[in-house]
């Protein structure tokens, strides 16, 4: 399906990729068959979302939990991780950067260096920035970064009150890079599972009642526009209300719905939600802009 080129340009996605195991199950067939159908999926998405003109997207690939699996089945996805997420994927040809989120020292050596490659050959590049988490977990990163603060603190280059949001952010694997607008699972499944706990706190959480091994392009579609209405009551993704004083209007008309706006301190989702409805008077319940919404959504309108 053709798309304007604002549909989904300059998002940024998080994805939790669930239900491999049972896809297979369901079919009768072994646990691996069904990571091997996902990676192939994962392949598919990911340049889906390059198409797109996403500007990142991170992808929940092999948690710290995962270790706790069947020995043979976690053999098999650190087997499918090096053929499908690292060989498999044309990323010499493509203008796309790769970061891999996770502690890497846990993995086999030569998977290591791969990935060491990969991150060092694509570092120039200017496009989507491709985020694969292995052996990742959402509080070992908020720890990690915690730790490195605090060493910070014991070498006296910092001190304790110095310490603020923003190193922290800059202390987590996607230092540099933007949080997600929203987090996509697939499965049926309504929960992070430990993943991008610190990233995660204005993100919109999209729930879908599919197998990730199923996941279409046309999926991906659906939760974009869940995320981004085409109400005309809302404003668009990417665009940032004024009211604060914090945002520079860019090119458009002069009509709210159709200026895009960027915000110089980086707000999240929330954020604009939130000088949205107080600049245009919007109150909790109110559902005098649109009859046909629903109180909760006015007060947490999708951007």
């Amino acid at each position: 399906m053709a798309h304007p080129k604002e549909f989904a340009e300059g998002l940024s996605i998080g994805i939790i990729m669930d239900g491999n195991g049972r896809w297979a199950k369901n079919r009768g067939l072994p646990r691996t068959a069904g990571h091997k159908k996902g990676a192939a999926v994962f392949k598919d998405i990911a340049n889906y979302c390059d198409e797109l003109g996403v500007a990142s997207v991170y992808f929940y690939a092999f948690s710290t939990e995962n270790w706790k699996r069947p020995l043979e089945e976690v053999g098999a996805i650190m087997k499918l991780f090096a053929q499908y997420l690292i060989e498999g994927f044309d990323y010499k040809n493509r203008n796309i950067r790769i970061k891999f989120l996770g502690d890497r020292t846990a993995l086999d050596p030569k998977l290591q260096k791969m990935m060491n490659e990969l991150e060092g050959d694509s570092a120039c590049k200017t496009g989507m920035t491709l985020n694969i988490a292995i052996n990742y977990g959402g509080r070992p990163e908020i720890v990690r970064a915690a730790q490195q603060l605090a060493a910070k603190v014991v070498a006296g280059e910092i001190r304790p009150e110095d310490i603020n949001e923003q190193m922290m952010s800059d202390a987590m694997y996607t230092a540099g890079q933007k949080d997600p607008d929203f987090i996509l699972r697939p499965s049926g499944e309504k929960r992070l599972s430990n993943f991008m706990l610190w990233q995660a706190a204005y993100s919109e959480l999209v729930e879908m009642d599919v197998l990730w091994p199923d996941f279409t392009r046309a999926d991906l579609d659906t939760a974009i526009e869940e995320f981004n209405p085409t109400d005309p009551v809302l404003p668009r993704v990417g665009m940032c209300c004024p009211a604060r004083g914090c945002c520079r209007k860019n090119k458009g008309d002069q009509t709210y719905e159709n200026t895009h706006y960027y915000c110089d301190r980086g707000h999240s989702g929330a954020h604009r939600r939130d000088v949205y409805l107080q600049h245009h008077g919007v109150q909790s319940g109110d559902r005098s802009h649109h009859p046909d919404r629903h109180p909760r959504d006015l007060q947490r309108p999708r951007l």
